[in-house]
Formats: C-alpha cells, sequence, structure tokens
C-alpha cells in the first residue's frame, strides 16, 4: 500500500476502512488530504476482493470538519477551480467504486465533510455526528458537490434552507430528512457499519456492481429510459457464473459461494 501522511487504508478481507486522520485540524480537507483521498480510492479499486468499503474520520470529534480555510483564503480564481477540481475527482471516483461505500459519520461533517458523506451510498451517524453545508457564512458556495449531491439526496427544498442558511443540524434531524439512514450510539457506530458490510459482503458482487451502476446512471433520466437500464443490467446478470450459483444454492437450500465471475 501507499504511503500516505493522513489517510489510511485498511484492508480486512472483503471489507475495506478508509480514515482520514489528521486530528490536530479536525481532519479537513486539504490539497494534500484530497490527492490522498483520490489515491486511496484507486488503489481500494484495484485490491482484489473488496466487495464494501467503510470511509470515517479519526477521532471523537470529527468526521471531516471541513475543507482547510487557512489554505483556501488566499487562493486566487484559478486556484480555487482547481482545487475544487480536485475534489470533485477525489469524490467521484469514491462514488464510482464498483462496490458500496458506507459514510460512518462520527462527529463533524461540515463543508466538505458532508459532500465526502454524500459521495458514499449512504451514512450511518454517531449520536454526535453533526451535519451542514455552511460554505455561505464564508462567503463562498460549497464546492465539492453539495449543491447538487445533497438536493439528490434529501431533495429541493432540503437541500435548499440547508445551503442558503448554512445551518448545521444534528444526527436526528439529518435522519428525518433522509440525509442519514441510521442514528446510533457513538460507540456502537464502527460496529454497525462494520455488521451491514458483512451483510453485503455475502451478496453477489457482480450484483451489487450492477445494482449500483444501474441506480447511478438512471438518477435523473426519464423513469422509462432508467428502467430500460434496470432491464439490460437484469438480463446481463444472467451471463455471469455468480447468477447461476446463486440460484442454485437458493434450491439447494445452502449458502451460495460467489466468484465474482
Amino acid at each position: 500500500m501507499a504511503n500516505r501522511s493522513y489517510v489510511r487504508l485498511e484492508i480486512d478481507g472483503a471489507l475495506a476502512t478508509l480514515t482520514i486522520d489528521r486530528q490536530d485540524k479536525l481532519n479537513a480537507l486539504n490539497a494534500q488530504v484530497i490527492a490522498e483521498l483520490h489515491g486511496a480510492a484507486q488503489e481500494v479499486r484495484t485490491t482484489r476482493g473488496v466487495r464494501c468499503l467503510i470511509v470515517t474520520g479519526a477521532g471523537d470529534k470529527a468526521f471531516v470538519a471541513g475543507a482547510d480555510i487557512s489554505e483556501m483564503k488566499e487562493m486566487r480564481l484559478d486556484q480555487a477551480r482547481a482545487f475544487a477540481q480536485a475534489g470533485h475527482a477525489a469524490f467521484d471516483a469514491l462514488e464510482a467504486l464498483p462496490f458500496p461505500v458506507i459514510a460512518a459519520v462520527n462527529g463533524f461533517a461540515l463543508g466538505g465533510g458532508c459532500e465526502l458523506a454524500l459521495a458514499c451510498d449512504f451514512v450511518y451517524a454517531s449520536e454526535k455526528a453533526k451535519f451542514g453545508q455552511p460554505e455561505v457564512k464564508l462567503g463562498v458556495i460549497p464546492g465539492f458537490g453539495g449543491t447538487q449531491r445533497l438536493l439528490r439526496r434529501v431533495g429541493n427544498a432540503h437541500a435548499r434552507e440547508l445551503v442558503y442558511t448554512g445551518a448545521i443540524i444534528g444526527a436526528d434531524e439529518a435522519l428525518r430528512i433522509g440525509l442519514a439512514n441510521r442514528v446510533l450510539p457513538h460507540g456502537e457506530l464502527m460496529t454497525a457499519a462494520r455488521a451491514t458490510a458483512a451483510t453485503i459482503a455475502q451478496m453477489g458482487p457482480l450484483a451489487i456492481a450492477e445494482a449500483k451502476k444501474v441506480m447511478r446512471e438512471g438518477e435523473g433520466r426519464l423513469l422509462r429510459d432508467a428502467n430500460a437500464l434496470e432491464v439490460d443490467g437484469f438480463a446481463g446478470c444472467f451471463e455471469t457464473d455468480d447468477q447461476k450459483e446463486g440460484m442454485q444454492a437458493f434450491l439447494e437450500k445452502r449458502a451460495p459461494a460467489f466468484k465474482a465471475e
């Protein structure tokens, strides 16, 4: 594995865990952290056997508290554009992984931290978690996908309210509006995320990858066009050994032995 200063990638069989560890800055995203995050996403994509990734922050205070304001303060237009493009590239690489990505939000997920969580398939939140897109308080707008992924996750009205007011909400409110899937006692967050990851790892990996692909590509399309993607994806599964194994195992009342083939 690559040597990184702020991002740890740990592989345990089918489960990978990506931890952002810059605790003295509440795991804030600067150019180096973003580059390391992008590199880790590329690495885990090519690691054979991984079937689920958990993304979290080190320590008990923050998932990612935001982008590093001290680094952004003096940016010119061209530098700000490059910084936003780098963030988008990293988050797009994470979002495009062919297996589910779970955000385990253990504290502050503000600005870029909320955007990082939104780039994951779904969010498990500690009871201590705080979410928000407070960029307008700094005279800027979200730059790593917050204006777009947030409205797709929680709907236009909730997204506009959060972005326009810069409000910071707790875990229960995040659950209510659909930003978080589950709220857990702080000490149980990673256990719950790992349990869900273990469940996912038992499913057909090619089917999971196809389901994720079809859902991502169908989002925003007309229903008939999105359903056509589903038909193609469903049919394509019947060219895999996993489909044959899964259905045979069901008929034989045993656990399937999927091989991603």
